[in-house]
């Protein structure tokens, strides 16, 4: 007798619904936006760091200006905009529906449960990713739109940073957040590595040096405004 494939059943489903209903492939696809998001934190970092150039403004206009003939000025900076929220998006439904996945698969918890590895970024993602999340918004409010900053005045991007980083408050705030980033980071790359052949200990040193260097590279602009060493 024939065999029939129901309606919805996996072997009707197309390549992308298989691979995302698959829990290899939700791990895939943190495992790539992972690296997006990796990738424009970076750049990010890089760009803040003009600021010691006395060059800020500057580098906020060259980004407008990039691919303007194309895509018009800020065109480039709303491609990306679009590209960071899907990629954000992505990362985050695989991230939960992984963690659902893994409780179904244990409804009873551990009688005792076991250290996880990858120490206290592993046991801290998820509030970690809560804290990025709600700090992303406000950032957004505060040096993107300026609704939230105390000079917020559009294409003064160094007059906004230095009015917002002479509060300590902010500071602290900015700093929770960034040393959540890190540990969300060093916790991320470590296990991309491991999924990718690298040994346990390369993978530690890789992942820590990376974060470590991402944490200080954030903080040391509103460290260096609230000690007065920018201006």
């Amino acid at each position: 007798m024939a065999l029939t494939l129901q309606r919805g059943s996996p072997g009707r489903q197309g390549f992308p619904r298989r691979l995302w209903s698959s829990t290899v492939g939700k791990k895939a696809v943190m495992a790539v936006t992972g690296a997006i998001l990796l990738g424009y934190v970076v750049a990010h970092m890089v760009g803040n760091l003009t600021i010691f150039l006395g060059d800020i403004d500057g580098y906020g206009v060259f980004l407008r200006r990039m691919l303007s003939p194309v895509l018009g000025y800020g065109g480039f900076v709303w491609v990306i905009r679009v590209v960071l929220v899907l990629a954000v998006v992505l990362h985050m439904t695989a991230a939960i529906q992984l963690a659902r996945r893994a409780a179904r698969a244990r409804p009873v918890g551990y009688a005792r449960r076991p250290r996880v590895q990858g120490g206290y970024a592993a046991r801290t993602m998820r509030w970690g990713g809560v804290i990025i999340a709600l700090f992303v918004v406000y950032h957004l409010l505060d040096l993107t739109a300026g609704v939230l900053n105390p000079h917020g005045v559009e294409g003064q991007i160094h007059a906004n940073v230095i009015a917002d980083f002479q509060h300590w408050y902010i500071v602290a705030a900015y700093t929770l957040a960034v040393v959540a980033l890190g540990l969300h980071l060093r916790h991320g790359m470590w296990s991309a590595l491991r999924s990718l052949g690298r040994a346990p200990g390369a993978s530690s040193v890789t992942a820590l040096v990376v974060s470590v260097g991402i944490t200080v590279g954030f903080l040391s602009v509103p460290y260096a405004v609230l000690f007065g060493i920018v201006r």
